[in-house]
């Protein structure tokens, strides 16, 4: 039986056959093809200050995701006031998660050595983020510090995520120079909670990811 490896390799040869391209090409060859392609496309944004938050703020409301202000000295405040809102009691939290965002009294379990389906039982997890893109209000997690495995953002019902002012970029290659770093880590993007629609357009919401997503946007 083929491994995964020649499997990969196997579907990459018929696309290769396919579109004539040579299976032996020098890096140098490769390079300068890469920089022939046009980037004529929108590649920095003009909005900034007030102007970008608030694009992104729309953004994420017009894919029915919560949205809620907190200054860096109110985020533990501001996450217990929207975990009691939202009755989210059990909430799963990666490593290096800060200690002051954590409000008293709530039983954060430690999500590191849980599987999916101890994840599936409790009320949420509680991240923050890598990156946030206004223009498609998008956020971007990676397998880091405060985020954790990409499985944290797809199995539990509620996603908590704590996103920095600074963190926002009005566009999707903004948002692209800053992962340069870490291209590296596995990288989730989201956009609002999950949501998906069958060929009749009936909207079902959590099929891929949480059904509930809340933002908590720290500005001071």
């Amino acid at each position: 039986m083929p491994s995964e490896s020649d499997a990969r390799l196997a579907i990459l040869g018929s696309i290769r056959n396919a579109l004539r391209v040579p299976a032996e090409r020098n890096d140098a060859a490769r390079a300068a093809e890469y920089a022939a392609i046009p980037r004529d496309y929108k590649r920095s944004g003009t909005r900034q200050g007030e102007a970008l938050l608030e694009l992104f703020t729309h953004r994420l409301q017009e894919y029915d995701a919560g949205v809620q202000r907190a200054p860096s000295g109110k985020i533990a405040d501001a996450i217990g006031g929207l975990l009691a809102e939202r009755g989210r009691h059990r909430i799963a939290i990666p490593d290096e998660v800060p200690r002051t965002w954590l409000p008293p009294g709530y039983p954060f379990e430690e999500a590191a050595g849980l599987d999916s389906m101890q994840l599936d039982k409790l009320d949420g997890v509680l991240t923050g983020c890598t990156v946030a893109i206004a223009e498609t209000g998008s956020i971007v997690l990676q397998n880091a510090a405060a985020q954790g495995r990409r499985a944290l953002s797809l199995v539990p019902d509620y996603h908590l995520c704590v996103v920095f002012a600074s963190q926002v970029v009005e566009t999707v290659p903004e948002c692209f120079a800053r992962l340069d770093a870490t291209a590296n880590l596995p990288t989730t993007f989201f956009s609002g909670p999950s949501a998906t629609a069958d060929i009749e357009m009936t909207r079902i919401k959590g099929v891929h990811g949480p059904r509930y997503l809340d933002v908590l946007l720290v500005v001071d």
